[in-house]
This record gives C-alpha cells, structure tokens and sequence, in this order.
C-alpha cells in the first residue's frame, strides 16, 4: 500500500516512538524540493523538505536502484527567476514544485515614498501597528548599517526587538526560528538566518535545547539528544529523554501561541528595498505563509533606492515633484510594482549574460583540458606508446621536409639539403650518413626524401631499444612523454591567460572576443600539440641512461695556489646563469628564425657531445 506522508509526519511519527507496521504499508512517499545531493558511484544520500518542518528527511539510496543514474543527477532547490539561466547555460529544465498547502498569504503592492527619510518612517509607523496587535514582524534590509538604523529608530520608539548584525553567529539560527513568536520584531538582512524555518508560535526544538543547555549538558549531547541514531550510551540516552520531556512541554506552549499569532495575521513581512535578484525577494516573502498559515508581505521603496535608480527614477520624482506629494505620501499602484519587477528583470539578464561570457571563455580551456588529460591518463595508465612514438616520428619528418621543399617537387639547390638534414643529424643518426650526388640530388622527389628519412630514424630507434632493453625503453617514452606534456601544457595556460586578457580589445574593431578567442585558442592549441610531438621525439632520442660505474667524484673547485700559511686556498669562481632560449623565441645566432627551426638541434648535439665527455 502506497502512503503519503509529510517530512513533519515523519519526524512526529518518530519522536513519537511509533512504529509503520509491515503490513499497513508498503512504502511511504515524500515530496519535495532537495537540499542535499551527494554519492560516491555505489550509494548516495539526499536531503529532502516540503516545508512542512524545521529538519530535512535523509534518504538512501544505492547504485541496485534501477533509476541511479537519473536520481544522482537530481539538482538541489532552486528558483524558477533562473529558468532561462539554466535552460541557457546547462540545458537543464526547471520544474516548480507546489506547495503542500495552499498560499493564503497576502503579498500587498509596493509602496514608493520620495525620500528613504519617509520610507523608513513609514516602515517604523507599520512595525508599531503590527507589534500592538501581536503580529509578529520580520524586516529584511540589504545591509547590515541599515538594520542598525532601523535598530535605533525602533528603540527611540520603546519598541522591544532583535537585530541580525553579523555580531552573533552562533544565535542567528535561533532568533529567526523564533521570530514567530507573539508581538516579536526581528531585523535581519535577506541573506541572514536562511536555511532556518520560522514557525508560528515559537520552535520547540530550539526552547527545549536550550532548557538542556541551562541543565548543563554539553553541546556534543545536545546535538546527540534530537538524533535518532542507534546508542547504548546512557548519556545520550538520558539526554534524549531530557529532551523529548522538554520539546513535548514546550510544544504545547508554543501551540498555543501559534494560534493567537493565526488570529492577528500571522507573520508580517516586510522589506526594506528591493534587491536586484527577484529570487532573494521571493526567497523573503516566501518565510511568511508557510503550510497554510496567514501572512502579510509588503515592500517599502524610495526614489533613492539602487533598483529605482536603474528603474528611472528622475521620470518618477518629476511627476511627485509636480504633483506636490510630500515625503511621507506613498505611490502605491500595482503598474509601479510590475515596473519595478521588469527592471529586475533587466538586470538579471545584465548579470545572466555575463555569467555565459565567462563560461564561455572557460569552455575553451575547458576543451582542451581534456584532451590533454585524457593523453595523461593513457600514459599514467601504462599504455604502450611505442605507436604514438612512430607516428610522431613521421610527423616530425612531414613536417621538415615540407618545409624544405615548399611548394616545389624538388629541392632548389644542394643548401636546402643541407638545411634540411642539420633537423635530423646528428640527433637521429651521425652526420653525414646520407649523402647524395648532385644527380641523385636533382632526382630526389619529397616522398623519397621523406621514407629514407624515416627509415633512417626507425633504424636508429630500434638500435636504441636493442641498447636499452625494450622495458626500459618503455619507461623512457612514458616518462619523456609525461615531462614534456606537462612543460608545453603549463606555458600554454599561461599564454591563454594572457590572450584572455588581451582579446576583449577586439570589440573596439566590431569582433565578437568569444569567437577571436575561440579560434586563437584553437590554433595556440594545435601549435602546443605539434610542438610537443616534436620535443618528444628529440628527447626520446637524446635521452641517456646514466649507470652506477659513470657515477664519478668530480672536483667542484680549482686549487689557484698556496696561502702563507703553506694551505692550499680555492679561487672562487663567479656562477654564470645560462640564459634558457626558448623554442619559439628568436634564434641567438642573429638569422631571424625561429630558435627551433634554426639552431636548437646543433646546440642539443653538442651538449650531449659534451655530457658524453
């Protein structure tokens, strides 16, 4: 049998003691928005709330449910103002979920004053009409300075209340849940004590946790005395009776109050400006009317506002200015409040659309980050490279002896021979091993040149992975592979982030930046990707394996002569830094190429000439 139960029914069930027996029910079904959503791939835990009460119900469930996949991927709450945001962005619908009981609260029109001075004297002259009937009053600012400011009109006025300043963390939960109270006033910004339900009357939990906490008991046994986790410790047990006694005792209390607060209205709302999200307003309204219960909302504007500054409020002013309304007289129209919501509008989009700028930027690195993890992983995996390292190998040719011979279908001159080889000798093979007469020269065709080559290359790689055992030569592509990814990877999210700052100067040329940093990016890339194919390439043949009998003492310093004292003294000689050359930065030697295409390979030949010494 399938039953409909409530998170408040649950709870009360349980506090009770009572027990669902087997046979009266199958499983019960809750509804609600989700506060919590986490799982680790075999079993998940969410928090669900209707509203219906203070705490959340925790609900298992593991990767045997036939449905996971779908009800891991359930969003916590949200609001429906961000429909178009996550419609937009993450093609994701938005469903509004009602409410469990229907809304009978009244949400008055805005009411719009000429100065703040009038408005807030207007909010003053509401909170003492509410707070002599006992209508308990929340008032919500954006700003902590405007809840003091209100603090010290109200306390001109005798009027008892508490105030959110961010300077009791520890209690802004407690006095929001207890702002419900009868004639209670409470002010707080929009953002404070959210999460916190206010119940009518008063909350119980909060009263009987405190009754504990005058008791003497710890904070850790407070926390354990409304849990219903399985204990054999006395102490929290003992608790959780204290507790249970308490809550049952105040409850009763607070039920009573509740229904004295139903008769004067229930919870009055009221706002002190609005904000430029209609979630967070909403967010505000919606703590009044909970479950069915009465409730009254209303905002309070000035011209002086943030938001009717960007409404236009100099249009406005002119008409009160003409009309001779004083500060104390309020337009109240619900036109104006219809206005007032499309300019938030307004600026939701402003903020929507630079939301999806950004995103779209960090979709690019996004992109080509995983494609250069996924390479990672397939290395750190243990994956054989040895085909990777060939088909580098012909693209490292390709690429040369393209350039060598251009558009033409052979070489011009014996020079660019030259030229061309100096890319390959001596890093693959000694120089010198291909040479070629003038007539064999003016018949060599680029295929030719570029399977001699190769084969050349695959020749010498398959001498040095006879010299090295294959498993050992394994190891070298693999580690080669992660040093040099890793290297060109780092510089290229330096070089994005450089363009990144740059590209929004395309505007002022009538260029969408998204797009020049799309394709910018695109090609930075694919330059990256060929230049890493050709580092690892080189390395793999450079690389020397350096054994135990190579390992030698070496002196440091020279010995220049004696001292006085017949003691051999050292000369110290000055560090010189070699300054690193990068392989896109101009060449040292003055021919205006590229360090990579011009001298690099030379220079990498005679090092290693040198280390070989």
């Amino acid at each position: 049998m399938l039953t409909f139960m409530t998170v408040r029914e649950l709870y009360e069930m349980a506090c009770s003691g009572s027990t669902m027996e087997t046979d009266q029910i199958e499983y019960a079904q809750l509804q609600g928005w989700v506060r919590t959503n986490r799982n680790n791939g075999s079993i998940g835990f969410i928090e669900l709330n209707d509203g219906t009460y203070f705490r959340n119900a925790q609900l298992v469930y593991s990767s045997d449910l036939a449905n996971f996949q779908d009800v891991s991927k359930y969003l916590t709450g949200t609001a429906l103002t961000e429909e178009e945001e996550f419609s937009g962005i993450y093609n994701l619908d938005v469903v509004e979920i009602p409410t469990n009981k229907p809304v009978i609260r009244i949400d008055d029109p805005d009411v719009v004053y000429k100065t703040e001075a009038g408005k807030y004297r207007a909010v003053i002259a509401q909170i003492k009409e509410c707070h002599a009937k006992g209508q308990p009053v929340l008032v919500g600012t954006i700003s902590i300075e405007k809840s003091e400011l209100l603090s010290q009109m109200l306390k001109r006025e005798g009027i008892p209340h508490n105030v959110l300043n961010a300077k009791h963390h520890e209690k802004e939960a407690e006095i929001v849940a207890q702002a419900g109270h009868l004639g209670a006033v409470t002010i707080a910004t929009n953002m404070a004590g959210r999460g916190t339900d206010i119940m009518l009357g008063g909350n119980a939990e909060y009263m009987a946790k405190n009754e504990l906490r005058k008791q003497g008991l710890s904070d850790e046994l407070i926390a354990e005395s409304n849990s219903f986790a399985e204990t054999e410790n006395p102490e929290i047990l003992a608790a959780r009776a204290a507790y249970t006694e308490a809550y049952k005792r105040f409850k009763v209390e607070t039920d009573k109050q509740a229904e004295l607060v139903r008769q004067a209205g229930g919870l009055f709302i009221i706002g002190t400006e609005r904000h430029e999200s209609r979630r967070i307003d909403n967010q505000l309204r919606g703590r009044s009317g909970r479950q069915g219960d009465p409730g009254e909302t209303r905002f309070y504007l000035s011209m002086q506002d943030d938001i009717m500054r960007l409404f236009g409020s100099e249009r406005i002013m002119n008409m009160m200015e003409t009309l001779g309304i004083d500060e104390d007289t309020p337009i109240d129209a619900k036109i104006l409040s219809g206005a007032i919501e499309n300019a938030q509008k307004t600026v939701e989009g402003r903020n929507f659309q630079s939301r999806k700028n950004v995103l779209e930027y960090d979709d690019v690195m996004n992109v080509q980050r995983k494609i250069i993890y996924e390479q990672r992983r397939q290395v750190l995996d243990g994956e054989d490279l040895q085909k990777n390292i060939q088909s580098m190998m012909r693209f490292y040719v390709d690429t040369y002896v393209a350039s060598a011979f251009g558009e033409q279908p052979k070489l011009a001159d014996k020079q660019h021979f030259f030229e061309m080889m100096t890319h390959f000798e001596p890093i693959f093979f000694p120089t010198g091993t291909w040479l070629l007469s003038d007539e064999e020269l003016a018949a060599l065709t680029r295929e030719q040149a570029e399977e001699k080559i190769l084969s050349l290359m695959q020749r010498a790689y398959a001498k040095r992975e006879e010299q090295f055992t294959s498993p050992v030569m394994r190891e070298i592509e693999r580690v080669v592979t992660l040093r040099v990814v890793d290297e060109f990877w780092m510089d290229h999210i330096d070089a994005m982030d450089d363009l990144r700052q740059g590209i929004r100067l395309r505007a002022y040329a009538q260029t969408d930046p998204v797009i020049e940093y799309k394709r910018e990016g695109f090609d930075m890339f694919e330059a990256m990707n060929d230049a890493i194919k050709e580092e690892i390439v080189r390395r793999v043949f450079l690389v020397r394996i350096k054994t135990n009998e190579e390992i030698k003492r070496q002196r440091v310093a020279k010995v220049t002569g004696e001292g006085a004292g017949g003691d051999k003294t050292v000369k110290r000689q000055p560090v010189v830094k070699k300054i690193k050359v990068g392989p896109n930065d101009p060449c040292p030697c003055g021919s205006g190429k590229k360090y990579k295409k011009c001298c690099r390979d030379k220079d990498l030949a005679a090092e290693r000439g040198q280390n070989a010494n």
